[in-house]
């Protein structure tokens, strides 16, 4: 049976009743009845507000928790040793190992349609492996998983299947792609080795190729603009409107050198401000929007993120303290106590385990790794420390879902 049909009719059965109807909206799978009520999921209930929770993992020791930073209650699940990296896509966190990659479903998601949003919460329950060791990317939209392993292989899973607690049989895309393969507008956007961007509809048949290219590509993000990618120059913004697919460079502006470019992006869920390090003592900021990089200089730089849209740069610097920069002006506006134990080490090359700030609509989360904590912050008041939790755990990985 063709994927596509399949996943238009799940989304229109969770969607049946909305005031507006948003195609590339994040709707969970559900087997609905006429006479289910609006935003039903079966196994889900509904909440008035964000269910937001953090998975954690200390890959020396395989530990790994859900926090639900509604209840402030930890959640203890089985063990994941020597994870090289954990992702996460709002709802599902994907634990890189050498033996593949762990699917936990967090048991928070959102659906968003445009005009309203609805929030779920269920149980948390772990989904099986995907293929695809150290290296492994893994993208989502609300149809489809794609998952590319270090040789640039991607296999195309259902999303309704992980949603009911399965991983399933895999499509196979048709050749090899640099960097990660990104569910886009019902399509599949990948990069060729030589910076071609393409675009696959859902069989895998090549549907469309802008005519623009990213050499070296290195990092990638959604965002209400688009797909944005890294590359040598500067940034790729791939567009669909009316199902055309277009191109646009955003170029640094200025000469720019390896050490120096954005290979990473991080941002708030649903923002168009991205934030990126640019070598040891600067943080790029890139304004989808405006189509405009910023060049913030900082202290060293250990993680940097925003909640866009006029709040602050979050900048953790190697003194194991928050800092608050003026994205316009670039001063620092505001500075934390030191939060961290240890020093924190600005070079993780390699490795994603240490402390990361993770962004949402109201608070940043920090996780301090040798102190078994996570902090949580609320950035629009100058960084003030709202709540602290203490784990029995080293949270050296962490990601949040629920959005």
């Amino acid at each position: 049976m063709p994927w596509a049909p399949a996943a238009l009719v799940a989304i229109s059965l969770l969607t049946t009743g909305c005031a507006s109807h948003d195609d590339t909206a994040s709707a969970p799978r559900a087997t609905a009845s006429a006479s289910a009520p609006h935003g039903y999921v079966e196994g889900a209930q509904e909440k008035a507000e964000q269910q937001s929770r953090l998975l954690l993992n200390d890959p020396a020791t395989g530990d790994t928790r859900v926090l639900d930073l509604i209840t402030g209650k930890t959640h203890e699940v089985s063990r994941t040793t020597d994870t090289t990296g954990l992702t996460a896509d709002g709802r599902f966190g994907y634990f890189h190992t050498g033996g593949g990659t762990r699917v936990l479903d967090g048991g928070a998601w959102m659906v968003d349609h445009g005009d309203h949003v609805h929030y779920y919460s269920a149980a948390i329950r772990d989904v099986g492996r995907l293929p695809g060791g150290p290296g492994t990317r893994v993208r989502s939209d609300a149809a489809v998983t794609a998952v590319t392993d270090e040789e640039g292989r991607t296999r195309i899973y259902r999303r309704a299947g992980l949603e009911k607690g399965k991983v399933g049989s895999a499509r196979m895309l048709p050749g090899t792609h640099v960097g990660a393969v990104v569910p886009y507008a019902e399509h599949l956007l990948g990069v060729t080795d030589n910076g071609k961007v393409l675009v696959y509809d859902r069989e895998g048949r090549r549907a469309a190729s802008p005519d623009a290219r990213c050499e070296e590509v290195r990092g990638d993000a959604v965002t209400r603009r688009g797909i944005v990618l890294g590359c040598a120059d500067g940034a790729l913004l791939v567009r669909e409107d009316d199902g055309t697919f277009t191109a646009e460079k955003i170029p640094y502006g200025s000469d720019v050198s390896e050490a120096e470019r954005a290979t990473a992006f991080r941002h708030r869920p649903g923002s168009d401000t991205l934030t990126a390090p640019a070598g040891k003592r600067m943080v790029w900021v890139l304004d989808v929007s405006e189509r405009t990089w910023t060049r913030v200089k900082t202290g060293p730089v250990v993680s940097a993120n925003t909640a866009g849209e006029g709040s602050v740069l979050i900048v953790l610097e190697t003194d194991g303290a928050l800092h608050g920069y003026d994205i316009a002006t670039g001063k620092q506006v505001s500075k934390t106590k030191r939060l961290l134990t240890g020093a924190p080490d600005a070079d993780r090359e390699g490795s994603s385990a240490g402390p990361v700030i993770e962004v949402d609509r109201s608070r940043a989360y920090l996780n301090d790794p040798k102190g078994k904590r996570v902090y949580e912050i609320d950035y629009n008041d100058n960084l003030r420390i709202a709540r602290t939790f203490a784990l029995d755990v080293e949270p050296a990985l962490m990601v949040e879902t629920g959005r």
